[in-house]
């Protein structure tokens, strides 16, 4: 036989296929050869050399058998860049390989071409021909590459391409060793029934979807009655059955979208960061879960943290109204207060002393747990205030920048930079006459602790609880805000609907406070 098709060791070499002599062995491909046409030698090859001196071997026999002369085929008929002899290989390669195997059929062809080269050529010259699915010079008339380029300058730059290229493979780092590709297989991957090479699960959602069409026919004419021209009830309920079965894929496919878009298949590192949270966390989100399905990651990531954040504000509150039932008045109480309850839980022995059991069962209960903290935690811990200072605001360039017209504007602020409080003086707080300060504790004030400690003492002076300071404080900074932040002295003592003279202090201390600005 006088063929040799070789697959070459490694991708983007010469390669391709290699015509031996059948009498000596000799490479052939890149002469002129003489191949026997008679049906008893199946491509049988000949040198010129052994063909000249009448050299034969197996059944050939040169008395008698026809020959042809094969010559090099390497002149451009398609493309300045393609001989004839590469098209040749190239629709071979493809027909053996198939469509898409680009890096076989690259080292079918040989000479060093790659695989996105012949990808690209096979597109431009077969897929975007205005003759699909003939090339666009593929009349024997077109002779106009072959008079543009001559046989001999053609073979001078495929052998100049060859040698470049071999040069530059040769002077290429090593390739790093390939490894052992994943098998598209249940097992290979870290979530069990998921196939990676196919993206496809071992059992899909509707499994069994396919059996309901396997055995469906559509043959050419059916559907129709011939006498009447309406649509015949057995291809209703073919169709009926098929949109079945395109719901059914369309559900499978929304269900495997959900999957890849929230990458649910990173399965250690997601259970490791769930494990990372309490079991609270973990439930509240585990009952969120249904929402992934309408929403993408990004929205669903945000959508979940706020949930999250709610629920360790709301764990946090009812940590800091429990101590403040207890009388504790700081965070730094708070801890200490929680750190002795741990202890004394600790020490607290069950009813029967003697029960070994007993007290193993109640010392494992009472024990720290296991999971990690919270971020309610950290909501109630001595480092909050310090986590949530704001940063000091750059001093401004001139003084101008802080006021407009000499007047410092509303909520502390002049041209959108803060007023820095430094210089301020502090504010005086006067009683009205024939009245003396009210002493004012957790005991008997509620919500003390929510003002400022001006706030407290101006509410103390004034003889005013704290909730209804609130609410006049309230109605005044809405009103402003509809005003453009500016109020009026007498507008702010008719809405806060007290005393005069009360009204008019709260409305000063305001303005000093650059809270509002006076009109």
């Amino acid at each position: 036989m006088g063929v040799i098709k070789k697959k070459t060791a490694t991708r983007g070499t010469e390669g391709g296929v290699k015509y031996v002599c059948d009498v000596c062995s000799g490479d052939i491909t890149s002469t002129v050869r003489i191949r026997c046409a008679d049906p008893t030698c199946n491509e049988y090859d000949l040198c010129v050399p052994c063909f000249s001196s009448g050299s034969s071997s197996k059944e050939h026999v040169p008395a008698t058998h026809s020959y042809t002369v094969v010559e090099q085929h390497s002149i451009p008929i398609y493309d300045e860049d393609w001989g004839a002899d590469e098209e040749l290989l190239l629709l071979e390669g493809a027909e053996s390989y198939g469509l898409g195997s680009w890096a076989d059929i690259a080292d079918h062809i040989g000479g060093y071409r790659n695989k996105d080269e012949v990808r690209d050529h096979y597109i431009k010259t077969y897929i975007e021909s205005s003759k699909f699915p003939l090339p666009e010079r593929a009349s024997p008339e077109d002779r106009s590459l072959l008079d543009s380029v001559s046989r001999e300058d053609f073979q001078v730059r495929k052998k100049r391409r060859i040698e470049t290229r071999k040069e530059a493979a040769k002077n290429a780092p090593p390739a790093a060793p390939k490894q052992k590709p994943t098998a598209s297989v249940p097992a290979c991957h870290e979530v069990q029934g998921y196939m990676p090479g196919r993206m496809e699960f071992e059992t899909e959602h509707f499994n069994d979807a396919e059996e309901a069409v396997q055995h469906m026919q559509f043959d050419p004419g059916d559907g129709l009655n011939p006498r009447t021209g309406e649509v015949e009830p057995e291809m209703e309920l073919k169709m009926t059955v098929m949109d079945i079965y395109n719901s059914r894929l369309t559900a499978r496919v929304d269900r495997k979208k959900v999957i890849f878009t929230h990458d649910l298949l990173s399965y250690r590192r997601n259970t490791s960061y769930e494990k990372s949270r309490t079991k609270d966390e973990r439930d509240l989100l585990t009952k969120i879960k249904p929402y992934a399905r309408l929403m993408n990651k990004a929205d669903y990531d945000a959508f979940a943290k706020g949930l999250l954040d709610e629920h360790n504000l709301r764990l946090a509150i009812s940590q800091l109204q429990d101590w403040r039932n207890k009388r504790v008045t700081d965070l730094r109480a708070g801890e200490k207060y929680e750190r002795e309850k741990k202890e004394r839980l600790a020490r607290a022995q069950p009813q029967g002393t003697l029960d070994r059991l007993a007290t193993a069962a109640r010392t494992a209960k009472v024990g720290p747990g296991v999971e990690a903290a919270s971020e309610a935690a950290r909501l109630t811990a001595v480092d909050l205030p310090d986590r949530f200072k704001p940063t000091p605001a750059a001093p401004a360039k001139n003084a101008k920048a802080n006021a407009v017209n000499g007047k410092i504007l509303t909520n502390g602020h002049a041209n959108g930079a803060l007023v820095p409080l430094a210089g301020r003086q502090k504010y005086s707080f006067t009683p009205p006459a024939n009245t003396l300060p009210l002493e004012m504790n957790n005991e008997n004030a509620t919500d003390l602790h929510l003002l400022s400690r001006d706030e407290q003492t101006l509410c103390s002076t004034l003889r005013i609880f704290p909730k209804p300071y609130l609410v006049i404080k309230e109605v005044l900074m809405r009103e402003a805000l509809k005003q453009g932040g500016n109020l009026k002295k007498k507008v702010a003592k008719e809405i806060a609907k007290i005393a005069p003279q009360k009204g008019a202090m709260i409305f000063d201390f305001f303005v000093h406070s650059g809270w509002i600005g006076k009109a």
